[in-house]
């Protein structure tokens, strides 16, 4: 049973309730300034994780066979798609729905803490790292969801998925997700997370389609493998 996982679920849950109830007692002018400053954060966030890398090339590589191979599967147009079926089907009116769900499953899921700690109670019950890492997520999802709203709370079922899983399969993992493994997905979801950044300070006429780099996560993963 992935007893950490299942905290840390439950406090990006409850941290972004509070959030979303936050947010919407805000002004306009304080939406603004708050957009603006979860922007800066997010920049500074993909930064610290982008510098984690540990081959350039590599990650450079995986970007960009992830960008292509996102265009040919047309992530984002199917990605958009479904965010508006789910909106229309819970009576949504969330029109960055889709950028707070990427944005905290990066941040929540893509990161030396979510692997490790998930191998971690996977192969010993010790969940310790993942208890720490459930305070830090619901902290951070209070802010995130006050300004990106539901997307951040939907992002709870991903991390379950994906962090729960990683503990179920442990054993077959901790050769494979090594610490150079985990340090490249680092990087990218770095970079992942400083266009979303962009995206939000709007400093850029044509949006950076951050969906569609998605496939990166896996490429770099492929690549750090065949490199080792």
């Amino acid at each position: 049973m992935p007893i950490g996982t299942i905290i840390n679920t439950l406090t990006v849950v409850v941290g972004s309730s509070i959030g979303i109830f936050i947010g919407a007692k805000l002004p306009g002018r304080m939406q603004k300034i708050s957009f603006q400053a979860i922007g800066l954060c997010t920049l500074f966030i993909g930064v610290d994780m982008a510098l984690k890398q540990e081959h350039l090339l590599l990650v450079i590589v995986a970007m960009v066979l992830g960008g292509v191979s996102g265009e040919v599967l047309k992530l984002e147009k199917r990605f958009e798609s479904f965010s508006e079926w789910l909106k229309r089907v819970l009576r949504l009116r969330q029109a960055n729905f889709t950028e707070g769900l990427i944005t905290a499953f990066v941040l929540y899921c893509i990161g030396s803490m979510t692997i490790v700690g998930a191998l971690e109670e996977g192969l010993t019950g010790n969940a310790d790292l993942l208890y720490t890492k459930s305070v830090l997520d619901g902290i951070s999802s209070v802010f995130l969801a006050s300004v990106y709203g539901v997307g951040v709370l939907f992002s709870a079922l991903p991390l379950f998925l994906f962090q729960g899983s990683i503990t179920w399969v442990a054993g077959g993992l901790e050769n494979v997700l090594t610490e150079f493994v985990i340090n490249q997905m680092t990087g990218v979801g770095g970079l992942l997370i400083v266009g979303l950044g962009i995206n939000l300070l709007e400093m850029r006429e044509t949006k950076i389609n951050v969906t569609n780099l998605l496939p990166s996560l896996l490429w770099v993963i492929l690549l750090s493998l065949w490199m080792r």
